[in-house]
């Protein structure tokens, strides 16, 4: 396999111009990820990695309930801000509708409102975490 050094290079300048943490670039079966650490001494590049058809995993996935997805990609936030009680936790009974979430994106705070009433069975992101497209956030039994 070659790396195309070209499309590295373009990715990580974007990442730059844009002032952006992570950047993926998807060409048929080739899959090129540029994420950087913003750490105080230093932005240093964590990983250029190329594969191919990384989402063919087969991992066998058993759920109970109704998944609650996130609707855009973001970073994920159990509670308004921090130290404030959390929206979902296990055990908690909500309707649908409610606040069970918020993602962020772009600087603005998105809420996420449950797609089904019932009891949350689990959560399935950690607080702060970035989140996909269509990635399962709560299970609600």
């Amino acid at each position: 396999m070659k790396i195309n050094k070209n499309i590295i290079k373009e990715l990580t300048d974007y990442l730059n111009e844009f002032n952006l943490t992570e950047i993926e670039y998807t060409d048929k079966d080739t899959k090129v990820k540029v994420s950087k650490s913003n750490t105080a001494n230093s932005n240093q590049f964590l990983s250029a990695a190329t594969s191919t058809q990384i989402s063919s995993e087969a991992k066998p996935n058993v759920v109970s309930g109704t998944e609650v997805k996130s609707p855009i990609i973001g970073t994920a936030y159990h509670a308004a801000e921090p130290g404030a009680k959390k929206f979902a936790e296990i055990g908690k009974k909500i309707k649908k509708g409610e606040t069970i979430m918020i993602i962020e994106a772009m600087k603005t705070m998105n809420h996420v409102p449950s797609t089904a009433d019932g009891i949350i069975k689990e959560i399935c992101v950690e607080d702060g975490q970035p989140v996909e497209y269509g990635q399962t956030i709560i299970i609600v039994q």
